[in-house]
Protein backbone atom coordinates (compact mmCIF):
# COMPACT_ATOMS: atom_id res chain seq x y z
CA UNK A 1 0.00 0.00 0.00
CA UNK A 2 1.46 3.17 -0.76
CA UNK A 3 1.28 6.68 0.49
CA UNK A 4 -0.09 9.65 -1.46
CA UNK A 5 1.89 12.51 -1.80
CA UNK A 6 1.41 15.81 -1.99
CA UNK A 7 3.22 17.57 -4.96
CA UNK A 8 3.56 20.99 -3.88
CA UNK A 9 5.80 23.25 -6.55
CA UNK A 10 8.89 24.02 -5.77
CA UNK A 11 10.13 27.80 -6.36
CA UNK A 12 12.91 28.29 -9.11
CA UNK A 13 15.72 30.56 -7.60
CA UNK A 14 17.77 30.68 -4.82
CA UNK A 15 15.43 30.47 -1.58
CA UNK A 16 15.17 33.43 0.94
CA UNK A 17 17.82 33.05 3.93
CA UNK A 18 20.18 30.52 2.38
CA UNK A 19 23.85 32.04 1.26
CA UNK A 20 25.24 32.34 -2.29
CA UNK A 21 28.17 30.32 -2.64
CA UNK A 22 30.90 31.88 -0.66
CA UNK A 23 29.09 33.85 1.38
CA UNK A 24 29.67 31.71 4.44
CA UNK A 25 33.37 32.18 3.68
CA UNK A 26 34.76 34.47 6.62
CA UNK A 27 35.31 37.91 5.22
CA UNK A 28 33.07 36.90 2.32
CA UNK A 29 33.22 40.44 -0.01
CA UNK A 30 30.79 39.44 -3.20
CA UNK A 31 33.06 42.43 -4.79
CA UNK A 32 36.14 40.01 -4.29
CA UNK A 33 34.92 36.87 -6.04
CA UNK A 34 36.39 36.93 -10.21
CA UNK A 35 34.33 38.44 -12.82
CA UNK A 36 34.18 36.16 -15.65
CA UNK A 37 34.37 38.66 -18.08
CA UNK A 38 37.28 40.26 -16.23
CA UNK A 39 39.44 36.72 -16.46
CA UNK A 40 38.44 36.14 -19.85
CA UNK A 41 39.56 39.57 -21.24
CA UNK A 42 42.96 39.24 -19.08
CA UNK A 43 43.32 35.97 -20.25
CA UNK A 44 42.77 37.19 -24.01
CA UNK A 45 45.15 40.18 -23.68
CA UNK A 46 47.68 37.89 -22.30
CA UNK A 47 47.07 34.98 -25.23
CA UNK A 48 47.18 37.69 -27.64
CA UNK A 49 50.50 39.02 -26.36
CA UNK A 50 52.02 35.56 -26.79
CA UNK A 51 51.05 35.31 -30.62
CA UNK A 52 51.82 38.34 -31.04
CA UNK A 53 55.69 37.85 -30.22
CA UNK A 54 55.36 34.79 -31.26
CA UNK A 55 54.69 36.23 -35.25
CA UNK A 56 57.30 38.59 -34.84
CA UNK A 57 60.03 36.19 -33.84
CA UNK A 58 59.29 33.65 -35.99
CA UNK A 59 62.38 32.20 -37.95
CA UNK A 60 61.22 29.57 -39.93
CA UNK A 61 63.26 27.57 -37.15
CA UNK A 62 66.03 28.60 -36.76
CA UNK A 63 68.08 27.91 -34.16
CA UNK A 64 69.91 31.24 -32.57
CA UNK A 65 70.49 33.26 -29.15
CA UNK A 66 67.27 34.46 -29.54
CA UNK A 67 65.64 31.66 -29.42
CA UNK A 68 66.15 31.05 -25.62
CA UNK A 69 64.91 35.18 -25.07
CA UNK A 70 61.43 33.75 -27.00
CA UNK A 71 61.12 30.63 -24.66
CA UNK A 72 61.83 32.80 -21.43
CA UNK A 73 58.98 35.51 -23.06
CA UNK A 74 56.59 32.55 -23.83
CA UNK A 75 57.46 30.91 -20.24
CA UNK A 76 56.51 34.57 -18.74
CA UNK A 77 53.41 34.86 -20.63
CA UNK A 78 52.46 31.75 -19.92
CA UNK A 79 53.21 31.64 -15.98
CA UNK A 80 51.02 35.32 -16.00
CA UNK A 81 47.74 33.35 -16.90
CA UNK A 82 48.22 30.68 -14.57
CA UNK A 83 48.66 33.01 -12.14
CA UNK A 84 45.25 35.07 -13.67
CA UNK A 85 43.69 31.60 -13.67
CA UNK A 86 44.79 30.35 -10.38
CA UNK A 87 43.78 33.74 -8.44
CA UNK A 88 40.41 33.30 -9.82
CA UNK A 89 39.96 29.76 -8.74
CA UNK A 90 40.60 31.00 -5.20
CA UNK A 91 37.80 32.86 -4.83
CA UNK A 92 35.38 30.40 -5.92
CA UNK A 93 33.46 28.71 -3.49
CA UNK A 94 34.79 24.42 -3.35
CA UNK A 95 31.36 22.85 -2.75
Amino acid sequence: MTTPMSHTPVPSGPRPGVPLPGQHLQGADPAGFADPASVRAQIDELMSELRAGSRETDTGGAESASAGAEITRRARILEQAHDVLVQALTTVDKI
